[in-house]
């Protein structure tokens, strides 16, 4: 079934094109899924993909592929749940204030806080500079690197030739690498 009958069937709530639709795109959401989500919430991330999917059809106007715009959802899902995750670990922080022994506050054990403030430290430097490339070779190394979309994905995003955005790409790379080997991050 082509992308644009399947859109209408699944608009009009047809149980066959949800189906197919699922068994088109859940490996590939599940694949998404893992590099955002324990393996233990897996399914239930799979699960709320597909019910954003199955809600939100009715809004989907065929701007982009119906691909695409399953990859974005899939996308905001994994970052939800990354979200959770940081939110969770604030909320689980032990705030015993026996301080006879010096305990004051304590992180849940599994937390290794210097680890996350080193990260995050470097994190701020990868940005500050990927401030310092163009805005062009920022998105491009953001869709590609960081949001995952295919090269094809990214040409019909940018409206421009395949093979100016693998070109484009390649250059914005090596730019990004300098400059991570100036500031002694690669």
């Amino acid at each position: 079934m082509n992308e644009k009958r399947l859109v209408e069937k699944l608009k009009r709530k047809d149980k066959e094109a949800f189906e197919e639709l699922y068994n088109q795109y859940a490996p590939k959401i599940y694949v998404t899924l893992k590099k955002y989500v324990d393996l233990s919430e897996i399914e239930d991330a799979l699960q709320e993909v597909f019910f954003k999917i199955f809600k939100g059809i009715h809004t989907f106007r065929g701007d982009s592929k119906l691909s695409t715009w399953i990859y974005q959802i899939t996308i905001n899902v994994g970052k939800d749940y990354i979200r959770k995750k940081k939110k969770n670990v604030v909320e689980n922080i032990d705030l015993t204030e026996n301080y006879t022994e010096g305990i004051g506050i304590q992180p849940e054990a599994d937390v290794n806080v210097s680890n996350e403030v080193l990260d995050e430290m470097e994190m701020d430097k990868i940005t500050k500079i990927m401030e310092k490339l163009s805005e062009e070779d920022r998105i491009l190394i953001k869709l590609r690197d960081i949001d995952g979309l295919s090269y094809d994905e990214i040409a019909e995003k940018l409206n421009k030739p395949l093979g100016s955005v693998k070109s484009r790409l390649h250059y914005a790379r090596k730019k990004f690498q300098k400059l991570l080997k100036e500031e002694n991050l690669a």
